[in-house]
């Protein structure tokens, strides 16, 4: 009786020890009912401003965005790398952007840090949470792999203009799908024509026709509810990569979004700069006795003087509504969320790759990524004298240098630059089951694009690896910004550096140390008192300069960083 009573005592035991490695294994497969992990979305606005969303100070309507900021939390001190693909590289691996192969573009070059592709050193968001049990997907902009370009620039101006195939537009075995997403969506390289993509794929497989009133901005957005709808039938959590094209150049907008702008920046470069500088401290992002409005860039010129007034307005109008109309795509986002039940438990983040864009694209006219064409043989305008409006198919224009300026409130510079108008992205994130941070809160901590890895690492139970298909894996240096989702105070980075053709900066503590991308001179600042980089104070301390270019020079020669000249036009 005993015996039988130990034998079904034991059965019992085995039958329960296999029923928790069951349940474990499910757990960590993501197809138990029971998985309680978050559903990740990080999103990605591609060259918009640091004040163009209303919850940073802007005047663009961005009631979706706002209604994430308002629930969730707004930082005050993130960082990008400065630019759209070496960002990508950085968020997508948690690594300094060199590190992940992609200091400069996604030219194929020689040095480690320069292969132009995200290398075999280096595991992405998708690749880690996919191991862990997460569906996963992306849509939009990937910009991290090598450019297929023709040897004949008349074959590549056909292949832009949709008159050759030329086939993959990358190495296959570097697009989305290799390496972690279970779907993709978007365009491979990085500038496209709104209505009608160069580079866009479905999965591997080129999409050769778009149709009629395509808009890349709206076919990013449906794309990304359809998979959200697609994995909310399934108990297993999910991971989107959506990577917005908007706002970058060619400032490509529908008519009805455009019309909600049509006055909006009639009044001028300083009005405006005024008005968001103003907005962005009575939000409290910012101590106005810390943070001053920084000179305007070329305030030579008067708006009231400006013989361009028309089309400058027009100009930054056109951006407005790209933003407008990624908004509403978000807002069916949030919708489908809701609908699905999903929304509670899925952790939003919102940034953009970095500042606005101060780059002329006319000057530099087609050719490389540029047609010069549409596919039924409308000649493409670049048109360097402002005479035809921005906003049709058929012109390639950008807001220059004055309307970045603006777009960047209240700091200096733009993409590309290692001043704060160029690296300090505005960045939301929001989780209603997971963010115990007080609603619409700002949040000091000291982040970068490389702490989103850390932070779904520590909320997934996932798995950096130290091998991952055989490569070693370079370890991450992203700090988990799930302290500041708790309301706790953390420094996060206590150090970060920055290098893109030329331009460099050592941020330790609150002291920063910056170049330009045209002149090496080194300019130091005092963040705590000066954050928008107006009293430069080299002089006064030469011992904080020998001392952070040498953290600079230390951080340069262990990370793969090599100079570089400027970009090709």
């Amino acid at each position: 009786m005993k015996q039988g009573l130990l034998v079904l005592l034991l059965s019992v035991l085995v039958l329960a020890a296999g029923l928790m490695l069951v349940a474990f294994g499910n757990k960590q497969a993501g197809s138990s009912s029971a998985d309680r992990r978050p559903n990740i979305i990080v999103i990605i606005a591609d060259d918009m401003g640091f004040s163009d969303l209303g919850c940073y100070g802007g005047e663009i309507r961005t009631p979706n965005i706002d209604f994430l900021a308002r629930n969730g939390i707004r930082y005050t001190q993130f960082y990008n790398t400065s630019r759209c693909c070496p960002t990508r590289a950085s968020l997508l691996t948690g690594l300094y952007n060199q590190q992940a192969g992609i200091g400069k573009m996604t030219d194929a070059e020689d040095e480690p840090g320069y292969r132009g592709h995200l290398t075999e050193n280096t595991v992405t968001l998708a690749e880690v949470l996919k191991s862990a049990g997460y569906q996963t997907a992306m849509t939009g902009k990937w910009h991290v792999s090598n450019t297929l370009v023709q040897k004949d620039p008349r074959d590549q101006q056909d292949w832009l203009n949709h008159k050759k195939d030329f086939g993959d537009f990358s190495p296959v075995s570097q697009y989305p799908t290799s390496r972690g997403f279970d779907r993709y969506f978007g365009n491979i390289w990085g500038v496209v024509d709104f209505f009608d993509p160069f580079s866009l794929v479905s999965g591997t497989k080129p999409v050769k026709q778009v149709p009629k009133n395509y808009y890349h901005t709206d076919a990013i957005s449906d794309t990304t509810v359809a998979y959200i709808n697609s994995f909310a039938k399934s108990s297993a959590p999910f991971f989107l990569y959506v990577a917005h094209t908007a706002p970058h150049w060619p400032l490509m907008a529908l008519p009805e979004d455009i019309a909600r702008y049509k006055d909006t920046y009639k009044s001028g470069w300083d009005a405006i700069r005024k008005a968001r500088y103003q907005k962005i401290v009575k939000l409290g992002l910012i101590d106005p006795a810390k943070t001053k409005l920084s000179q305007r860039w070329q305030d030579n010129l008067t708006w009231a003087n400006n013989p361009d007034k028309a089309w400058d307005a027009r100009a930054m109008a056109v951006h407005a509504a790209m933003i407008d109309r990624m908004d509403q795509g978000i807002g069916r986002m949030i919708s489908t969320l809701r609908e699905t039940g999903q929304l509670d438990n899925t952790l939003i983040v919102f940034l953009s790759d970095n500042g606005a864009s101060p780059e002329n694209c006319a000057a530099y006219g087609p050719g490389f990524d540029r047609p010069n064409e549409t596919r039924d043989g409308r000649p493409i305008v670049y048109d360097l004298k402002k005479q035809v409006m921005p906003g049709p198919q058929t012109s390639f224009a950008s807001i220059g240098q004055r309307w970045a300026n603006v777009a960047n409130t209240p700091y200096q510079y733009w993409k590309a630059e290692s001043f704060e108008g160029g690296v300090h992205t505005p960045m939301v994130a929001y989780w209603p089951n997971g963010i115990t941070a007080k609603k619409g809160s700002f949040s000091p901590q000291v982040g970068h694009v490389m702490d989103f890895i850390r932070t779904f690492v520590e909320l997934t139970g996932a798995t950096y690896p130290r091998i991952y298909k055989g490569h070693v894996i370079t370890p991450t240096t992203g700090i988990s910004l799930v302290p500041s989702f708790q309301g706790k105070a953390s420094v996060g980075h206590e150090a970060v550096f920055n290098e893109h053709f030329g331009a460099r900066y050592a941020r330790s503590g609150d002291w920063k140390l910056v170049s330009a991308s045209r002149d090496s001179t080194w300019h130091l600042f005092n963040l705590a008192a000066d954050k928008t980089e107006t009293q430069d104070v080299a002089a006064r301390h030469p011992e904080k300069v020998r001392q952070l270019e040498s953290q600079w020079r230390q951080w340069a020669n262990s990370h793969q960083v090599f100079p570089k000249p400027g970009p090709k036009k």
